[in-house]
């Protein structure tokens, strides 16, 4: 069963462009000139429920633009999105309340709080009022964050506080956690760790991962399918 449908997706972007000197400085204030990037370009594919897919490519070739467009970030030029039956750009608040992100090179948590009131805080986002706390303890046994749950954010690791950031996307039981370059910057004891926890999960809580990465042994890992996008 699909709960991902991409058909024929593609996104440009107007960039400004500089040239160098003062007179063309001044010029591009009043007459600036634009160039055009396909930043996606005709992206077709689908993704089921329950499944852990990987989505590569090279730098520039649009992975983090499409994780935007499914998430409702970023509209679409032309094509056609359907996230568990929604379409992002129309349905962008319901659709925030049934999935989850990640992005590795972007906090969410507020790094002066502890794990445990962020969580409390996304909690409270997501509406979530009966069965808070047993959702806490549950995904905080399933990530082992009870050493550091009440510490504040900014004193943990970079691998402790990734694990975190998964919880906090997972805090409202989302069906679908897209992955953008989770293991990022982490050494590879703590990059086995993430992965064997994002596999638990899978397994234990049935959510489906839709993953970017540059790393083989995440793509080994963790997912049984591939798609490749290329510029």
């Amino acid at each position: 069963m699909s709960i991902i449908e991409v058909k024929g997706v593609s996104k440009q972007f107007k960039i400004k462009v500089k040239k160098h000197g003062f007179r063309h400085a001044i010029k591009s204030i009043f007459k600036p000139t634009y160039r055009v990037v396909d930043a996606v370009d005709n992206i077709t594919f689908e993704v089921n429920k329950g499944e852990m897919v990987a989505f590569i490519g090279p730098n520039g070739a649009g992975k983090s633009t499409l994780i935007k467009m499914m998430t409702g970030i970023l509209y679409s030029d032309e094509g056609y999105i359907n996230v568990l039956g929604l379409n992002p750009n129309k349905d962008r608040k319901k659709l925030a309340y049934r999935i989850g992100t990640v992005f590795g090179q972007k906090e969410q948590l507020w790094i002066h709080l502890s794990p445990y009131d962020n969580f409390m805080f996304f909690g409270a986002v997501y509406d979530l009022d009966d069965g808070l706390e047993e959702r806490i303890s549950e995904l905080s046994k399933l990530f082992e964050l009870e050493e550091f749950i009440d510490t504040p954010v900014k004193s943990l690791s970079l691998g402790q506080r990734i694990r975190c950031e998964i919880v906090a996307s997972l805090i409202h039981n989302p069906e679908i956690l897209f992955l953008d370059e989770p293991t990022i910057g982490l050494d590879p004891v703590v990059k086995a760790s993430i992965r064997s926890l994002i596999k638990k999960m899978n397994k234990e809580l049935g959510t489906t991962v839709f993953l970017t990465s540059h790393d083989v042994g995440d793509i080994e890992k963790l997912c049984k399918r591939v798609i490749i996008i290329y510029v």
